[in-house]
């Protein structure tokens, strides 16, 4: 694995264990040779993994619209920058460049980055590895919501299987590396005069 997007928040959260996650999580890519790819922030804990790789002497890529650009949130330090037109742009410069995906700690931007690579693999629009740093039990609430969602049959327990999770990043990191991309078709139920078939 060459390269990992990380989506997380433009917050550094309320602890300051997902600061140092973040760090770590940086340690481990760089070690590893892994190219950081993320939004091109220079706030919360998108500044703190993009200083820590560049600290440790890896390769870090930021996209990030102009409008944020011009906002001065843009990181200017970076390995490269791309300066692109909107989100939607972003994030299909993130995907492109990346070979696997990570959501650390993070608001409602990083969910809706993760739900639609979440998403594209279930409808298998891509095969790359995507995980939820737990960091502090932060995604229990979501992991258990997912488990709701499969219970009342809007998911199926093998797509739900594409996301893999850990609390610490090694092991996260590990998964992705070991990630075996299967193909799960999406279903789609019919129902006719209230029955499902």
């Amino acid at each position: 694995m060459k390269s990992l997007c990380v989506y997380c928040g433009s917050s550094a959260g309320a602890s300051p264990v997902y600061a140092e996650a973040a760090r770590r999580l940086a340690k481990v890519m760089v070690d590893d040779n892994i190219a950081l790819v993320y939004g091109g922030g220079n706030v919360g804990l998108m500044g703190v993994i993009a200083d820590e790789v560049l600290r440790l002497g890896g390769d870090a890529t930021g996209i990030i619209p102009k409008a944020l650009m011009d906002k001065e949130v843009g990181h200017r330090g970076l390995t490269r920058l791309h300066i692109v037109k909107d989100m939607h742009e972003r994030k299909a410069m993130m995907a492109e460049l990346s070979e696997g995906f990570v959501a650390m700690p993070g608001g409602i931007g990083t969910l809706e980055e993760l739900f639609e690579v979440f998403t594209w693999s279930q409808l298998g629009f891509h095969e790359k590895p995507i995980g939820l740093l737990n960091v502090n039990g932060f995604y229990d609430g979501l992991i258990r919501f997912l488990d709701h969602v499969i219970q009342e049959r809007f998911l199926r327990a093998e797509q739900a299987s594409l996301l893999v999770h850990a609390p610490e990043p090694d092991a996260l990191v590990e998964l992705l590396k070991n990630y075996r991309p299967r193909r799960y078709e999406k279903t789609f139920d019919r129902v006719t005069a209230g029955k499902i078939i």
